[in-house]
């Protein structure tokens, strides 16, 4: 007997921004649609009215309909109408809402990624307003912060939200699930704009390979122009050890990340503040990404009530080389921008190295000195990427060369 009734969503008395939908379908009777809300008076029309359309759209033609709103966005509506529908009904097709054109927002490669908010893929109330909070990337998370039996509904939810919320310019970023389920996810959310796809649990160069060609596939079947980039994520002691093949393993990979959740729990140890359990697995991704020529990026700092130890951490990982890390809350976000981004006196030291070099060039000198200290060819790369990355983030004016050499003559 085929399956009649189904409830995708979420409700309770502490759920906002959801609804949760039970729908039965019937032989006979049309359609009846009870909406039970606090907002009833002022928008159950319109929430009547688009499950009607969904339903239509679907085929639906004899069915009850209850809808639990907790005051739902149209696109979330949309969501778990169409999850529950999928429950019920074999079809291929999806009922998408409009593309917001700052949606449609493409990514660079070498863009900074000094913070990036995990948030739960099937919790929509933590979606709308994140991007008020400047991450330099918005993840929604596909894999470890949603349940196994509400990973379908999720994928629609967040293939929605890429088309309807623009996430105040943080990069787009979704973490899919392991295996065929990850294949899966990704038919949902390469054709909606995503910019970074994070692969978890990555142990071979394969496992990236075939994830980019079935984005490749996606995009060309779609004829989509904009890139979508790669950023595995390493959490096994496997991983750990195949860490440069898998940073080299394609040229969408942009980044390559660390778990140390998983990892830890993966070598037998606890996961402590100072880091030393896990210092040869972080070292060695960041040695493996910076030789592919990409972006080292931390772990997630679990204790979100501990600032000044978020901070100690913070500085530790930028001494050993990490360019950005995850986040698990939004207050994290700051510390995390300022911590990774080159402070005041890295800037000055970059100006003065790139100021000297460069005059030395125009003199012809084949020695370059700064004070009473040789300046080789690695340092002033170095302070070139501070300069740049320092213009990038507005630290610095676009004539700073000029303005050094007016502070100079002072």
């Amino acid at each position: 007997m085929n399956k009649i009734s189904a409830i995708s969503g979420n409700s309770g008395p502490k759920v906002r921004s959801d609804c949760e939908m039970v729908l039965e379908l019937r032989d006979s009777g049309g359609i009846q649609i009870d909406i039970r809300s606090k907002v009833l008076a002022l928008y159950g029309e319109s929430i009547r009215a688009q499950c009607r359309e969904i339903l239509g759209f679907f085929g639906i033609t004899d069915a009850s309909l209850v809808v639990i709103d907790s005051g739902a966005l149209p696109f979330v509506i949309a969501a778990r109408a169409e999850a529950a529908i999928r429950q019920l009904v074999d079809t291929k097709l999806e009922f998408l809402p409009p593309m917001r054109e700052d949606a449609r927002r493409a990514t660079t490669r070498d863009r900074f990624r000094f913070s990036r908010l995990y948030l739960p893929g099937n919790t929509p109330s933590m979606m709308i307003n994140a991007g008020l909070h400047s991450a330099d990337g918005i993840i929604l998370d596909l894999e470890d912060s949603v349940a196994p039996g509400k990973k379908d509904e999720a994928r629609i939810l967040v293939r929605n939200a890429l088309r309807q919320i623009g996430f105040e310019g943080s990069e787009r970023m979704v973490r899919i699930n392991q295996g065929e389920r990850g294949i899966t996810d990704l038919e949902y959310l390469i054709p909606h704009h995503v910019n970074v796809v994070l692969i978890p649990k990555t142990e071979s160069a394969g496992a990236v390979r075939l994830i980019d060609a079935r984005i490749n596939q996606i995009r060309e079947e779609k004829g989509l122009a904009d890139p979508v980039y790669l950023m595995p994520i390493i959490e096994t002691a496997l991983g750990v050890e195949r860490a440069f093949e898998i940073a080299q393993s394609s040229e969408s990979v942009v980044a390559l990340a660390i778990g140390l959740e998983d990892l830890t729990a993966d070598l037998g140890v606890p996961r402590t503040v100072e880091g030393l359990e896990s210092l040869y697995a972080r070292t060695r991704i960041i040695n493996a990404a910076k030789a592919a020529g990409i972006q080292p990026i931390d772990s997630v700092f679990s204790d979100v009530s501990d600032m000044e130890a978020l901070r100690r951490s913070i500085s530790i990982s930028k001494s050993l080389g990490f360019e950005g890390m995850g986040c698990i809350h939004p207050r994290q976000i700051a510390e995390a921008r300022k911590g990774f981004a080159p402070s005041r006196e890295e800037i000055d030291k970059a100006k003065k190295i790139v100021h000297a070099f460069t005059v030395a060039e125009k003199e012809g000198l084949g020695v370059v000195a700064l004070g009473t200290k040789m300046i080789d060819a690695p340092v002033v790369a170095r302070a070139r990427k501070t300069i740049d990355l320092a213009l990038t983030l507005g630290f610095l004016s676009s004539d700073w060369m000029n303005e050094a050499v007016v502070e100079e003559s002072n």
